[in-house]
């Protein structure tokens, strides 16, 4: 397999399976990473959720939630899914924010007297500020500023209580409670390696464990266990994944964070090493980006009524009109009307 097939089916693999529903697009990719909302909301478009209502109407439905997962890191996913993926996160998680949550003066005393108080406060959806001030009415004492009420929010998702649903106002999620969800796969380590194979494969053991967050070993028996099979040495996929059809290119915007650009421990056939600094810009930030049949081909922004795309390179003509039809595609999800401009690669 060289580099340009194998580029192509990951392509399809993340994009290639589009559904108008966000659980089952969220499904299907295994998770989309979550931390911004609106990114969030891009991811869905990407993978086929066309209307722009969906994400929030899926999450005001409880057929989609919002919590921590895969790397410690916000990510949305079915509803049915939560917590055995909660299961498989929430002690890793638990455990690298202790020291923090000390240093906030979230003690245990406080931590457990807030999983006492906090399901009967959940009746209705309730932003983080709002259950701050109600957990504080009984005497508990949180800093209603920085950052003690996120880890407080935090502690109660690994311990099964709460997770965010729907906003509560502009920008404000509200937080529900964690829902029941469906039975729990026999190994699930095992189910989520086959979903990142299905939607990120061909791919590598130590990919699945880069963003996954689990350690090397476990991430190779999970993946073993998966069922997978290997497409080239050392990248596996899993059976019944189809490839890709001939065609132009696929080219997409990515929203900030977007799962395919992060998802890899080695992205130089992607994103060549010299350009990787305006995707990952510093500071945990990653810059939405232009993808063409699995290569970053530059970065965007909306401007004043644009959509600024800085490619890296010149681009092709079939680049080019995938890119006016993926613009066209945007500005329809945002429900904004926006004009294509491509600067000279800097």
């Amino acid at each position: 397999m060289d580099e340009e097939e194998l580029l192509l089916r990951r392509m399809h693999a993340q994009f290639g399976r589009p559904s108008g529903r966000a659980a089952m697009a969220a499904r299907a990719s295994a998770g989309v990473q979550a931390q911004d909302a609106p990114a969030a909301r891009l991811a869905l478009r990407a993978r086929g959720v066309a209307d722009p209502a969906e994400p929030g109407r899926a999450l005001a439905a409880g057929e989609t939630v919002v919590l921590a997962l895969m790397r410690g890191t916000l990510h949305l996913v079915p509803a049915a899914d939560a917590r055995w993926m909660l299961g498989l996160f929430a002690d890793r998680n638990l455990a690298a924010g202790a020291r923090r949550r000390r240093e906030l003066g979230l003690t245990e005393e406080v931590c457990a007297r807030a999983l006492d108080l906090l399901p009967d406060l959940l009746d209705v959806p309730r932003s983080r500020a709002e259950l701050v001030r109600l957990l504080n009415g009984q005497g508990l004492g949180i800093e209603p500023k920085g950052q003690a009420p996120a880890h407080l929010m935090g502690f109660a998702t690994a311990h099964g209580v709460l997770c965010r649903g729907a906003d509560v106002a502009p920008r404000e999620p509200g937080y529900v409670p964690l829902p029941a969800g469906g039975p729990a796969p026999a190994d699930p380590a095992a189910e989520l390696a086959g979903r990142y194979l299905a939607a990120f494969g061909p791919a590598a053991a130590a990919d699945f464990a880069l963003w996954s967050g689990l350690p090397l070993r476990e991430a190779r028996r999970a993946v073993a266990a998966a069922g997978a099979v290997e497409a080239a040495p050392g990248l596996f996929t899993v059976p019944g994944v189809e490839p890709p059809p001939a065609g132009p290119p696929t080219v997409r915007l990515l929203g900030a964070y977007d799962n395919f650009v992060i998802g890899y421990r080695d992205r130089d056939a992607m994103l060549p090493p010299e350009f990787a600094r305006r995707i990952n810009a510093g500071g945990g930030i990653v810059k939405p980006a232009l993808v063409a049949d699995g290569r970053v081909l530059g970065v965007w922004r909306r401007e004043k009524g644009a959509l600024v795309v800085e490619p890296f390179a010149p681009l092709s003509a079939a680049v080019r009109e995938g890119l006016a039809a993926e613009t066209a595609a945007v500005g329809a999800f945002l429900q904004v009307d926006v004009e294509l401009l491509v600067d000279r690669p800097a």
